[in-house]
């Protein structure tokens, strides 16, 4: 008796949790209707900055079957990279948990891969894409759909049990599986993070003006970054956690098991003076497999200089 759509999400669902993804939820692969509007008007009041891949790609960004033709369901999956470790010295300029270990990208494009081919020795021929971050596919959308989380006040996906410390990845495939429901929001009257961000980039509930943001200034503005928010960086070099420390839901994140993961064994013990003096050489050493790489030694030098602390 051929196997069901419910019998494959299972089979699934029981794979991704062995090759260590934390959560997988599925969806149908279908347009993104209520998304349409809203990424319309974001693109349309700029606050995507100068992130002009935003822009390009609208209708693929909305319709998975663009991507992936023939494609059926969406399974998107939750990677947790928190790390309890926290730079030594309090002076020194600081990095995001999840560039700490080595580039996420390449550490989960290669599990989906491995997931893809396993799905295929199971089912059969399978056709279909790995995605992480590096695509126009909407993963907090997705992942929301899918039942994963919620869309919190500070637009991260949030999971009450895990928090937010993860990374989102989808593999589209052209197999017919039972679709999972959406979850509910729990932020409740809290604003922690609209009352902690730094820039006031988070402009209401639920919105964030992309350009005003501390991880947009460090990792995607090319040129010098603007003198108004100098005071106002938070003493951050390479992106931002302060929305997800100060999340309620994140005091249930747990540590990460990945060892690509783990911190290079200089970078939380630099000195502030340390950073300050950064040469080429140590960089490349300390961020060899990093995604501090896509910021460059030049960007990551402007960034720490224009840092006042």
């Amino acid at each position: 008796m051929p196997k069901q759509a419910s019998d494959y999400s299972l089979w699934i669902k029981q794979k991704a949790q062995e090759l260590g993804f934390i959560s997988c939820g599925i969806s149908k692969a279908e347009f993104l209707e209520a998304e349409a509007p809203r990424l319309e008007q974001w693109l349309r009041e700029n606050r995507h900055g100068q992130m002009g891949y935003m822009e390009r790609n609208f209708d693929k960004r909305l319709d998975p079957t663009l991507l992936v033709p023939g494609a059926k369901s969406v399974v998107t999956l939750l990677y947790n990279y928190y790390s309890p470790e926290e730079q030594s010295d309090p002076q020194a300029p600081k990095i995001s948990k999840y560039a700490y270990g080595q580039d996420y990208h390449k550490v989960l494009k290669k599990k989906l891969k491995t997931f893809l081919n396993l799905i295929r020795e199971e089912i059969g021929e399978v056709q279909g894409r790995c995605f992480v971050d590096s695509a126009p596919v909407m993963d907090k959308a997705w992942a929301a759909k899918s039942g994963l989380g919620w869309i919190g006040k500070n637009t991260n996906l949030i999971a009450k049990q895990t928090g937010s410390f993860f990374f989102i990845a989808e593999l589209i495939i052209d197999l017919e599986l039972e679709s999972d429901l959406p979850t509910t929001d729990h932020c409740g009257q809290c604003t922690a993070c609209l009352d902690a961000c730094p820039t006031e980039a988070l402009t209401a509930p639920y919105q964030i003006d992309a350009s005003k943001c501390i991880s947009y200034f460090t990792i995607e503005l090319k040129e010098e970054l603007p003198q108004e928010y100098q005071l106002k960086m938070d003493n951050w070099m390479f992106g931002c956690d302060v929305c997800q420390t100060v999340c309620p839901w994140n005091r249930f994140a747990k540590p990460h098991q990945e060892p690509a993961f783990d911190p290079h064994s200089d970078l939380l013990g630099m000195k502030a003076q340390e950073w300050k003096e950064l040469t080429e050489e140590v960089f490349d050493q300390l961020f060899e497999r990093s995604a501090v790489k896509r910021t460059q030694y030049s960007g990551l030098k402007r960034n720490i200089k224009f840092l006042k602390t």
